[in-house]
């Protein structure tokens, strides 16, 4: 492809800077097809399940190196396939893997993702939270964060709050909130040209130049959330040094007490050694390794961290008008869907109401009531009055949030793989209900395997398909 004279000006700068990186093949790369990849759900997959899926996606197991959960696929891996439906796995392209995997989020934590759409890096985030702890995941474009929402509801994660906002937002209302912050820059996409034309276009418009003091902006107001003793992992999908090691080093000469945190080398991944100009800061190259080009560096600011325990008390409690709906929703939960370890496993709080919806929300709303939300909590379902009486209607994230563990045998309708129901129920089309053993009236769990994908209603051998109109695939 012809690449812009700029950018490869540019690049022979930095390999005469860095004659480290071997320079060949890196021109020929951008004709070549870029590696696809899945991620497998930390939070709904065990790592000794995933080689059972892949032989199901007909996919080798081919690990990405540099993710515990990542994988290659082949190009024409679908978006139908019913386990990308279930939140079983999230298409990602291998590098963009890096960034989730090195900040390593534990159980407990508040965390950031500063730039979150379309979600991948969120996601893992919040899987890895295991529903304990609290994910922010901003958006600054409210098209961008449409895609953000259902991809979180996807991947079935509860403990979630999406803020379309801009970042010195952010910053003025939560000041020292958080243990760790992610930030995927905006940048001039160098990384991307071979798999995007317009990143060609957008860089020979903007380039470096402009996105610079953007990513800038970012990073001050990331400061500002970040507690003491807390993490930030920074990354872009370029290569340029004055948005990635140039854009560091001078953050941290204006920020002093971050150090850099080195992490043990990968295959595939390039570390900047000592005497370098951020030493430590990871590039993935894509004539060396099977990714687009990405660069990562792991920043830990000087300090003491404590966790702090979040206040699981619901700020807004369910007025009267609307106690008879979210008893339906408890009493639809506890009698006719979850198991006894489903039970345990709810949350002992009312549930919130925000118009006719319901919510399972574990944290204080109030923190966030200055900023833009799109998504606060677990959406739950809504609740409506027919006929002089109110009537719950569960939500598919509902389902999605489920374990196979929390459902009852009778209210789990588990198709196999290759089942042609499963296509038909995503479908949005009526399905039946022989060799399975449930029950015979009422709402049931959809799933294929052990994933539930959404809710039917049963009565007989028939089922009526409840999957939401916007989620059914053509």
């Amino acid at each position: 492809m012809k690449l812009p004279e700029k950018f490869a000006t540019e690049m022979e700068g930095l390999f005469a800077r860095h004659p480290e990186i071997a320079r060949e093949g890196f021109y020929e790369s951008f004709d070549l097809e870029g590696r696809r990849g899945v991620r497998f759900s930390c939070s709904k997959t065990a790592p000794d399940v995933r080689p059972s899926l892949l032989k199901d996606l007909s996919e080798q197991l081919s690990p990405v190196p540099w993710c515990s959960c990542g994988y290659y696929i082949s190009p024409d891996m679908s978006n139908r396939n019913p386990y990308y439906h279930a939140g079983v796995y999230y298409p990602q392209e291998p590098s963009a893997m890096l960034p989730a995997e090195v900040i390593a989020v534990k159980p407990g934590e508040t965390v950031l993702d500063m730039c979150a759409a379309p979600g991948g890096k969120a996601c893992r985030m919040g899987e890895d939270l295991h529903g304990s702890g609290l994910l922010v995941a901003n958006e600054i474009s409210f098209e961008r964060s449409k895609a953000l929402l259902r991809n979180i509801e996807r991947s079935g994660i509860p403990n979630v709050v999406i803020l379309n906002e801009n970042p010195d937002n952010i910053a003025r209302e939560l000041p020292g909130f958080f243990d760790k912050i992610l930030i995927d820059a905006p940048c001039s996409g160098e990384g991307m040209f071979r798999r995007d034309p317009r990143a060609c276009r957008s860089y020979e418009e903007y380039g470096p130049a402009q996105i610079a003091p953007v990513q800038k902006s970012i990073l001050d107001a990331a400061d500002i959330c970040l507690k003491d003793g807390g993490e930030i992992v920074y990354s872009t999908c370029t290569f340029c040094e004055d948005e990635d090691e140039g854009q560091i080093a001078a953050f941290m000469a204006s920020h002093p007490g971050y150090e850099v945190i080195c992490h043990p080398e990968i295959k595939g991944v390039t570390h900047n050694a000592e005497g370098s100009l951020l030493p430590g800061s990871m590039r993935i190259w894509p004539h060396i390794s099977g990714g687009d080009g990405h660069f990562c560096v792991h920043l830990r600011k000087s300090g003491e961290r404590r966790i702090t325990k979040l206040s699981f008390v619901p700020s807004y409690k369910v007025p009267a008008s609307a106690r008879r709906g979210a008893d339906l929703a408890r009493e639809f939960l506890l009698s006719d869907i979850l198991s006894e370890d489903g039970i345990r496993s709810l949350p002992d709080v009312p549930f919130t109401c925000h118009g006719s919806g319901l919510f399972l929300i574990e944290f204080d709303e109030k923190l966030f009531e200055h900023l833009k939300t799109v998504k606060t909590g677990l959406y739950i379902g809504d609740f409506k009055a027919v006929s002089n009486k109110t009537v719950f209607s569960p939500s598919n994230s509902l389902a999605l949030w489920l374990s196979r563990r929390m459902i009852r045998e009778d209210s789990y309708i588990a198709l196999d793989y290759g089942d042609d129901r499963v296509i038909r129920y995503l479908k949005g089309e009526t399905i039946t209900a022989e060799d399975c053993r449930a029950k015979k009236n009422g709402s049931v769990v959809i799933g294929v395997k052990d994933y539930p994908l959404g809710f039917g209603k049963i009565s007989g051998q028939t089922i009526k398909n409840l999957y939401p109109k916007a989620w059914r695939i053509m």
